[in-house]
């Protein structure tokens, strides 16, 4: 069983500012979610599940915030492939920066995917490759994970899990309040207001 979490709001989220790669603080509100997401998870989630981050500082910190609240008894582990997506040139940029350099990039049928247009960014199949493979690992694996990721990463696995078709998969929610829990091919999202 694994519990899928994004980290919480950061002060690129709350900017409108694209993180991508680089990393940004958890904003106050982060922090609470954080918290609130780890009391929720108290309730559910075996003490003796792994908990697994991206080894991005948001993640890490949501982790923390994650494992102390919620009582885990373990480490935090890192595993580089629940990474965000790398939007290369982009990284770091306000999408009002990115539009005045490429028109259009989020417009109709790209709304979901621009991010893989990105300049020096990460493809699709990459994405799909790193994620597939952790997602296996944790098959065989079969004890309870925790684990802590991203936005476009997070959509990504769930679609993978569901074997969901790419377009599908890109439109799932990515919120920051909430958490998922994948078990026997069904996916539950629980929410942590």
């Amino acid at each position: 069983m694994i519990w899928l979490i994004r980290h919480g709001q950061t002060e690129f989220n709350a900017t409108g500012r694209i993180q991508g790669a680089k990393d940004s603080p958890l904003t106050a509100l982060g922090v609470e979610q954080g918290r609130r997401i780890g009391a929720k998870l108290r309730e559910i989630v075996p003490a003796e599940a792994r908990i697994i981050a991206s080894p991005l500082g948001r993640t890490l910190h949501t982790a923390r915030l994650v494992r102390d609240t919620a009582g885990l008894a373990t480490g935090i582990e890192t595993d580089a492939r629940l990474a965000e997506i790398s939007l290369g040139e982009w990284d770091g940029m306000l999408k009002d920066d990115i539009r005045a350099i490429a028109p259009g990039y989020d417009v109709a049928e790209r709304r979901w995917s621009w991010f893989f247009d990105a300049p020096g960014g990460d493809s699709y199949e990459a994405m799909t490759e790193r994620l597939g493979g952790w997602l296996e690992d944790a098959r065989v694996d079969g004890g309870p994970i925790v684990a802590v990721s991203h936005g476009v990463a997070g959509r990504i696995l769930r679609g993978l899990f569901l074997q969901l078709p790419r377009d599908e998969a890109l439109m799932l929610d990515i919120p920051q309040d909430a958490f998922f829990r994948l078990s026997q091919g069904q996916i539950e999202r629980i929410d942590c207001p």
